[in-house]
């Protein structure tokens, strides 16, 4: 596979021209990962790629990583200090989410530092002239919140392209400015339910919980402006000629030609940039203890649970969470990290009910370390997942290994997620408080028990896998890249 996949690689790259592409996601792990793999798969179809982020965030996303391809190189810009941000935070991961605003207005003052990189370029200074770095972008592929990027792009006439790795649905769910105009939004249960423009049946809806963080991104935050008008300010600049989802077809039928009718450009996909290759039998992670535990596990018996980076998981979640795992019998890995909020949140050690640990012994492991998600994913022993539902661990766990779903949506793209694999059949949605979003440990562990010993949980199985089969066609998504390469050469 990996031979074929070069194969492709290198017939893509021969037949058009090479790229100088600029690539500057925004600051939060779960975009600047697929932003990084995006830009490595361009550079691997021989197109020069400049990585813009900071310092920081390129050493913890580069420095125990592989060397990047030759064509790719890094481009940092220090984040200018803001009242009231942390000092060295320069990811959301850095930062409460109260705090993420601030880390916005920080982030709007790399606008002179990056107009003097694309500068650069454009006159033909700096260090990259063998590789084509010198040269003039051809194509600046940005994130939304950069809504100062555009004029910076017209002074030197370089198109652009919005890479966006949240599903095609909340796209859709959020809508364009035109559409929000003539369909105003003014209560949480205006964002309950599938706005007008969607005219096809549809799962896509919000709880009220999840509404209520929804309508939060149509006000402006610390930084003085919406995340929506940041996004919306593509609309009206001739310069954005694409619009990028880290998305397919086949993951989220009808909506990529609705979306391009809504935005008025081309709104395609780069596939779902899938863990690349086969998980090894032996690899560096072989050391790690939790694989050695997973290793002495019976096949599939194995429940992986994490809630992402940033969730904002409280400390209450984790006491119901730990409640339910104890109560489901099942075996269990659960990569936990600190809550964010809560009544014990601001501590230095997160507090499982007491004697939880002692008790789970043997079939349950409590990881608060480094867990090497993708290579316990696709192990033999790990046969579903508890997941926030964030757009990237759906990609991993489903669309790459095929495993069943229990599932504990939090804000944004994830509770459309949810409703979507709930429909598919391919996994289960764990009740909450309609109002406040809490859960009970009792509804958690019925919801594994389902998934992990009913006869319903082998239905999902099977279901994941042939879902796996169709979304996860590495030929297809491959064909999704060199497909968005051709849209770059017939824009620039």
């Amino acid at each position: 596979m990996a031979a074929e996949t070069r194969r492709q690689e290198g017939a893509a790259a021969a037949a058009c021209p090479p790229l100088h592409v600029v690539v500057f996601p925004w600051l939060a792990f779960g975009h600047m990962i697929p932003f990084l793999e995006l830009s490595k798969r361009l550079a691997r179809r021989g197109h020069a790629v400049t990585f813009v982020t900071t310092p920081g965030n390129a050493a913890r996303l580069l420095g125990a990583a592989a060397t990047p391809p030759h064509l790719l190189r890094v481009a940092t810009l220090a984040l200018p200090e803001v009242e009231g941000l942390p000092g060295g935070a320069e990811s959301t991961a850095d930062v409460p989410p109260e705090k993420v605003g601030l880390l916005k207005k920080a982030f709007d003052g790399l606008a002179a530092p990056f107009a003097d990189l694309v500068a650069e370029s454009c006159s033909g200074d700096g260090d990259g002239a063998a590789a084509g770095f010198s040269r003039k972008a051809d194509f600046i592929i940005h994130d939304f919140a950069h809504n100062w990027i555009w004029p910076i792009a017209e002074e030197h006439e370089i198109p652009c392209a919005v890479f966006l790795i949240l599903p095609a649905a909340i796209i859709a769910f959020l809508g364009s400015r035109e559409a929000n105009e003539a369909h105003p939004r003014s209560t949480v249960e205006d964002y309950m339910v599938a706005p007008p423009w969607i005219d096809f049946p549809t799962t896509i809806s919000h709880r009220r919980h999840e509404a209520i963080a929804v309508a939060a991104a149509f006000q402006p935050n610390d930084s003085g402006v919406s995340d929506m008008d940041r996004f919306w300010e593509m609309q009206h600049r001739p310069c954005c000629r694409l619009i990028v989802l880290r998305s397919c077809p086949e993951a989220e039928p009808r909506l990529f030609p609705l979306l391009t009718n809504m935005m008025a450009r081309p709104v395609v996909p780069s596939g779902l940039l899938l863990p690349g290759g086969e998980v090894a039998a032996v690899d560096e992670d072989d050391d790690v203890d939790v694989v050695r535990w997973l290793d002495s596990q019976p096949r599939r018996s194995v429940m992986y649970v994490a809630l992402g980076s940033e969730a904002p998981v409280t400390a209450s979640h984790v006491r119901e969470l730990a409640v339910g795992l104890e109560l489901s019998g099942a075996r269990f890995l659960w990569a936990l990290r600190r809550p964010v909020a809560g009544d014990d949140a601001g501590g230095e050690v997160v507090v499982l009910p007491d004697g939880f640990e002692e008790r789970v012994s043997g079939r349950g492991v409590v990881a608060t370390g480094w867990v090497p998600q993708v290579r316990v994913l696709g192990h033999g022993a790990v046969g579903a997942f508890v997941t926030h539902c964030g757009w990237g661990s759906t990609v991993e766990s489903l669309f790459r290994f095929g495993l069943p779903l229990v599932m504990l949506p939090f804000v944004a793209d994830q509770g459309l997620i949810a409703r979507a694999m709930a429909a598919r059949g391919v996994g289960v949605e764990v009740p909450r408080d309609e109002d406040d979003g809490t859960f009970r440990g009792e509804d958690v562990a019925a919801a594994v028990r389902k998934v992990m010993e009913e006869e319903e949980g082998q239905e999902m199985a099977r279901r994941a896998m042939e879902m796996r089969e169709v979304v996860g066609d590495r030929r297809k998504q491959e064909e999704y890249l060199d497909e968005l390469v051709e849209c770059l050469q017939s824009c620039r």
